[in-house]
């Protein structure tokens, strides 16, 4: 195992955000990719609602938002128990939109169930994500269902979920249900009645003593009694687009809210001078045609070049980890450089 660049020296812990209690976290430019700062980012933790950035980014393409789909019993079959929900029922009929409105504001396994389902079912769905996964070249993520719930193996990393979000949000569609505060939602099958549902993230709303934050635009956010807080969330100021994703900070329902709000302005202030650590890696889909890949097919790379994905991240990670580069950790677990720095990236055995 090679190292792709010698390890140089890291922005002094100084310039980093005070009380960063998150298990995992990062900082990315949307636009370049390049990653500003990141700690423990490939570190493979339950994902709760995030995972639903990857059923969005699997599922929404599929549907005009104006189709309509009447509800069975049987779409919502299987929902587990504590579920979020926004309240779909069966019988009633509604739009696509509708229904992404509730998976996006209310996080409603509800209404993730529904569209799985209308995708051909919860194992196929789940099977699409697992390649959709591969294809953008998130490898700590292993899918268990479409809704994020706390099912046994269902796992991804800080590096992955901010690859969700940067994928969706180069889409209207998923751009523009991320940043809807409120929507009206179909109460009855009849007479049109309808209730109003608000989006979850605190960040976006100001709710529960949070301060909305300036410039931002979503993505998505996170609980489960497993999981903990979970939180994607992207902000512009002056042109410019951040990601930062953080995932199971210490303590209360604010605090991924609070250490996101940290680190945006971190990336918006000090850290826009700082050099990349790395950078998210693109689709393999979009990758330009190599007579070199090894695969005999231009423009793909060889499974052991994109690493273990699929049914593979089920079972576990090899002794280099899922990705196919990954950020250096080493005993802080953090990495954010200065101007002059750079930092090593190691690449898994081929």
């Amino acid at each position: 195992m090679a190292a792709a660049a010698p390890l140089v020296t890291a922005t002094p812990a100084a310039a980093l955000p005070k009380k960063l209690t998150a298990r995992a976290w990062l900082v990315a430019d949307h636009d370049s990719g390049d990653i500003l700062a990141a700690h423990r980012a490939h570190r493979r933790l339950a994902p709760a609602s995030t995972l639903k950035m990857l059923f969005a980014v699997t599922v929404l393409p599929k549907f005009g938002p104006t189709e309509r789909h009447k509800v069975t019993a049987a779409d919502l079959a299987g929902i587990p128990a504590g579920s979020s929900l926004v309240g779909v029922k069966a019988g009633i009929t509604y739009t696509v939109e509708q229904l992404w409105q509730g998976v996006f504001l209310r996080s409603g396994n509800d209404a993730v169930h529904v569209l799985a389902h209308m995708n051909g079912g919860i194992a196929e769905t789940v099977a699409e994500m697992q390649a959709k996964a591969e294809d953008l070249q998130a490898l700590d993520t292993h899918v268990a269902s479409p809704d994020g719930f706390d099912h046994k193996g269902q796992l991804s990393s800080a590096y992955d979920l901010t690859l969700f979000a940067r994928h969706g949000l180069g889409e209207a569609g998923f751009r523009a249900y991320c940043a809807t505060r409120t929507a009206d939602f179909p109460a009855s099958a009849r007479g049109g009645k309808t209730f109003q549902i608000q989006n979850t993230d605190r960040l976006l709303t100001g709710s529960y003593g949070v301060r909305t934050y300036d410039g931002l635009i979503g993505v998505k956010n996170g609980y489960t009694s497993n999981a903990g807080n979970t939180f994607t969330g992207a902000a512009t100021r002056d042109g410019r687009t951040l990601l930062v994703t953080v995932m199971h900070p210490d303590s209360g329902g604010n605090a991924v809210y609070e250490e996101t709000a940290r680190l945006l302005d971190w990336g918006f202030g000090e850290g826009s001078s700082a050099k990349a650590v790395g950078r998210l890696a693109d689709p393999v889909s979009e990758a330009s045609p190599s007579p070199t890949s090894g695969t005999g097919e231009p423009g793909k790379a060889s499974k052991g070049e994109r690493g273990a994905g699929g049914a593979a991240g089920a079972a576990g990670v090899s002794a280099d980890g899922p990705s196919p580069w990954r950020l250096l950790e080493g005993a802080a677990g953090t990495l954010a450089l200065a101007a002059g720095g750079a930092y090593a990236l190691r690449r898994r055995r081929r």
